[in-house]
């Protein structure tokens, strides 16, 4: 049974419902509850709330700011009516396709209290109602199974200890099959059912009674620990530390139910196991198969892309150089050159360096001269801030790669594959290190073998967030020509960031003088306390006085982490304290987001086209819809109250999920509790963020 130890509990009927959101369940009712005059306002995750039927729910008091006492719905049970003017409510309210209010009317009239039992047990009997006939019989008798179903499945899971957010969630993916699908094994819930991962359904499935060492355990949680090592950046994993991970895990000793299970897996082809070369052994490795998959086809198909006949034709190497040159007005530099004459040379290459070493000078020179011969090239990046980089770089429009493969949400697929590939000759692909294996895959199916492709990316930045490192693995194969820029030119050579994050690479002490010319500045602060609020301070008072900074649009605070005083968490709530304190508010869980906000979305969400990592500012919260309007890039994006998840506050935001960005002014702050996450990559990383200012706080 479900905990509800230190929940209150309330019951009442069904008066009317104010809000119902049909995908979610996200409801707002009013009740009338026994010994109290004025209806109660109940929210929650209720699904097919219904006028006339009775609540018993457990759950909390709260206070909305606006509309006043409210109670949160956690758990709940939903049972018909007993009392005529109840069931007079009930089938009048449009719940049951055939009776309206008046006919709800005329059936109470005839059977009273007696009438669900009539619909239930003797439905012939309705025909004795002036205006039934058996058509109509058969539908009523139809949506009331429809029902019942609904209530059965919602009682068996909040049994089960499922919140009633997660319950409507299991009815509208499975149906009135709930139940079966539940019960026969509760961690499908974790591999169908967004928001509900394998530790969830574990809890589920001990309430069910699946035994701690059951095979169907065994192979979600392998299943998990696989998923948690992509979530690492990894592609496979050596199979015997795979075995080790799981153990710990499960708390599972016997090495047969894990290898069994392991081996079952292999079978359902729902994971591959390879020998390979790797970490200097020879040794077995488990791959998702999805991941596979595309490590095997992403090498083919590049592979098949090297050595297929380029549709474009081939141009003078020396005379397009100079036409460039005397076109742009610029004198180009030999290794410059030399990275334009590759381009025009090969059919796929990889131009890599950091900042300051002329990468846009080349992209430009390189897109003006195949300009000139077609007009199907095609720009993409991985995410929108990195496109619109590109774009404002090149003047050409640049789409992210998501938006360039143009995603069927109906098919779960991308449109753009082999079958339908990209209108191009040539397809040029900036910041290549963010870009991870699943994305890669999809992407290099959709490429003509005929197009050319240039790869465009810095390997010293971090790798990207998914599994896979795209970047590394094609310059380490030694198959795809590669230009490597290293001179910094003269116009970056004054600047102190450019000039940091090279010595931050090479392993050299930072050069900071904290002079008024410079453009990177470090703030000593030992304690982690007062290193919030100096940036704090920073953010809100100093960069904008002194440089004009809007402190929502211009400034961006970095942090190496998520958790610890200086990080993103704990942050955000310092900095949407101090620059947005008033704006209207909701809450969710422990999150509370204001109009005027600045947000981040954390995860792909195909339907809304927002993608991990794309920033906005709420605009507006209505609370009567339980709607919030977000601006992303120009484009109002709606979030219901209980898709709120996907976002998160964004005044800081960690090193990793900035990948792509740049701003006019980054502040990182730098802590001794961040001494697992301080690699040169990840410092290098938040400093070539910042445009024109980056500022270190901390010890």
């Amino acid at each position: 049974m479900a905990d509800t130890t230190n929940l209150e509990r309330l019951s009442g009927q069904i008066e009317r419902v104010t809000y119902c959101n049909d995908e979610t369940g996200y409801t707002i009712a009013r009740l009338k509850v026994y010994g109290r005059r004025d209806l109660v306002t109940v929210v929650g995750n209720i699904v097919s709330p219904t006028p006339g039927a009775t609540l018993k729910m457990a759950g909390e008091w709260t206070t909305h700011p606006r509309y006043g006492e409210q109670f949160k719905v956690v758990f709940y049970e939903i049972t018909v009516p007993a009392t005529c003017h109840g069931i007079e409510k009930y089938l009048g309210s449009g719940l049951i396709k055939g009776i309206g209010p008046v006919m709800a009317k005329r059936i109470v009239k005839l059977f009273g209290e007696k009438t669900l039992d009539v619909i239930e047990h003797e439905p012939d009997k309705l025909a004795e109602v002036s205006g039934i006939g058996k058509q109509r019989i058969g539908m009523i008798r139809q949506a009331w199974d429809e029902q019942k179903d609904i209530r059965e499945v919602m009682l068996f899971l909040q049994t089960h200890g499922v919140s009633s957010g997660y319950a409507s969630k299991i009815y509208k993916a499975y149906g009135k099959d709930s139940i079966d699908i539940v019960t026969e094994n509760p961690y499908r819930l974790a591999y169908d059912i967004y928001g509900i991962g394998f530790l969830t359904a574990d809890r589920i499935a001990e309430k069910l009674g699946f035994a701690h060492d059951s095979h169907l355990r065994a192979e979600a949680g392998l299943l998990y620990a696989l998923h948690e090592l992509t979530n690492e950046g990894h592609v496979f994993y050596p199979h015997e530390m795979l075995l080790a991970k799981a153990s710990e895990l499960l708390k599972i000793e016997d090495d047969v139910v894990l290898r069994n299970a392991c081996d079952s897996l292999g079978q359902d082809r729902r994971i591959v196991t390879e020998y390979l070369h790797t970490n200097g052994a020879d040794q077995y490795v488990v791959y998702l198969a999805g991941y596979h998959v595309a490590e095997v086809q992403a090498a083919s198909r590049l592979l098949t892309l090297l050595r297929a006949p380029a549709g474009l034709r081939s141009v003078k190497v020396d005379a397009a150089i100079t036409w460039t040159e005397e076109r742009s007005g610029l004198t180009l530099a030999e290794c410059q050159k030399e990275a334009i004459a590759a381009a025009l040379v090969n059919k796929v290459m990889v131009i890599t360096g950091g900042p300051g070493t002329g990468k846009t000078t080349i992209l430009k020179a390189i897109l003006s001269i195949y300009g000139a011969i077609s007009s199907r090239i095609l720009l993409a990046a991985p995410t929108g801030r990195a496109a619109k980089r590109m774009s404002e770089a090149t003047g050409l429009e640049a789409k992210t790669i998501h938006r360039l493969l143009i995603y069927d949400v109906c098919k779960g697929s991308f449109r753009k594959n082999e079958n339908d590939p990209l209108d191009c000759d040539l397809l040029v692909l900036d910041e290549v290190s963010m870009v991870d294996l699943l994305l890669f895959h999809h992407l290099l199916k959709a490429i003509p073998k005929d197009a050319k492709l240039i790869l465009v990316g810095d390997t010293d930045q971090l790798p990207s967030v998914g599994a896979g490192r795209v970047l590394q693995d094609i310059i380490e194969s030694g198959n795809v020509p590669v230009v490597r820029l290293k001179e910094i030119f003269r116009q970056a050579q004054h600047s102190t960031i450019i000039i940091n994050a090279h010595r931050i690479i090479q392993g050299q002490k930072l050069f900071l003088q904290n002079t008024a010319n410079d453009d990177m500045f470090f703030i000593e602060e030992e304690v982690p306390e007062k290193a919030v609020a100096s940036i704090v301070n920073i953010v809100k008072n100093r960069l904008p006085r002194k440089y004009g900074f809007d402190p929502f649009t211009d400034i961006q605070v970095l942090s190496p982490m998520n958790r610890g005083t200086v990080g993103t968490a704990k942050l955000n709530e310092f900095l949407q304290e101090a620059l947005n304190p008033n704006g209207q508010q909701i809450s969710r869980g422990s999150k509370c987001f204001r109009v005027g906000d600045k947000v981040m979305q954390i995860r792909n969400n195909y339907d809304r086209e927002v993608f991990n990592g794309d920033i906005g500012f709420i605009i507006s919260i209505d609370t009567e819809n339980q709607e919030v309007i977000v601006e992303m890039d120009g484009i109002h994006v709606s979030y219901d109250f209980s898709d709120m998840d996907e976002l998160v506050l964004a005044y800081a935001v960690s090193i990793h999920k900035s990948q792509g960005a740049e701003y006019p002014a980054v502040v990182i702050p730098f802590s001794t509790q961040h001494y697992v996450m301080l690699q040169r990559n990840l410092l290098y990383t938040g400093v070539t963020r910042g445009k024109r200012i980056v500022v270190l706080v901390g010890q």
